[in-house]
């Protein structure tokens, strides 16, 4: 299954999550390509839109290659077996976190202004991205939302490998993956068009999102 571009996944992914519609769903994107997909679920189930901003955490030498992530309230979640096979000491780890929490922030105020987040209370949160490799920023998204209180959380993508699926689904309610392929190297091989999502395009999303779906 290759998917033609971040809509088209959105909108067969919505497909499998309709049973939620009547949850009181919000979507969560995960920036910037998990918006895309993520306004596609909320159109498709007339729910709420928003972002939540978690950064991989990259080796020194390879960014691509993640040991973990940070997320918003001071989340951090590491892999400890990638961090032993990096060699990695925690003053290295603890520069990482910093300047990727830094960028964090960037993107929280560029994304969201000072609205605050919503309330997740009594809610069905939907954590959604355009595919998972380590799935490291989607767990800490999880667990910021799980800090949340939401009723329940699901996490929902395209795609992601075998074993990040299973690692993830203790995390979560429910966990929806579209393809789960056996010889996964890299999200982007799973689309046609893959190309890079811009600050620019997030939050015109979101705002489209927040003017209501009867405006389309």
């Amino acid at each position: 299954m290759v998917f033609r571009d971040r809509c088209e996944a959105g909108q067969m992914l919505a497909e499998r999550l309709m049973v939620y519609r009547d949850r009181s769903p919000i979507v969560l994107g995960l920036p910037r390509g998990g918006v895309v997909v993520g306004y596609e679920v909320a159109r498709a189930l007339k729910a709420p839109l928003e972002v939540i901003v978690t950064r991989k955490l990259g080796a020194p030498h390879n960014p691509e290659f993640g040991f973990g992530a940070v997320g918003p309230g001071g989340v951090c979640v590491v892999d400890p077996s990638t961090v032993r096979m990096l060699g990695l000491s925690q003053e290295e780890i603890s520069q990482i976190a910093a300047a990727e929490t830094k960028e964090l922030e960037r993107r929280l105020e560029r994304y969201r202004g000072d609205r605050p987040m919503p309330d997740l209370r009594e809610r069905t949160a939907i954590v959604v991205d355009d595919g998972l490799a380590t799935g490291g920023t989607a767990r800490a998204a999880v667990r910021v939302v799980r800090g949340m209180e939401a009723s329940s959380v699901v996490l929902a993508v395209p795609v992601a490998p075998p074993d990040t699926v299973e690692s993830l689904r203790p995390e979560v309610d429910d966990l929806v993956c579209l393809h789960a392929p056996v010889g996964f190297m890299a999200v982007g091989q799973w689309y046609y068009d893959f190309g890079q999502t811009s600050d620019a395009e997030v939050v015109d999303l979101l705002e489209r999102a927040r003017r209501g779906w009867d405006a389309e």
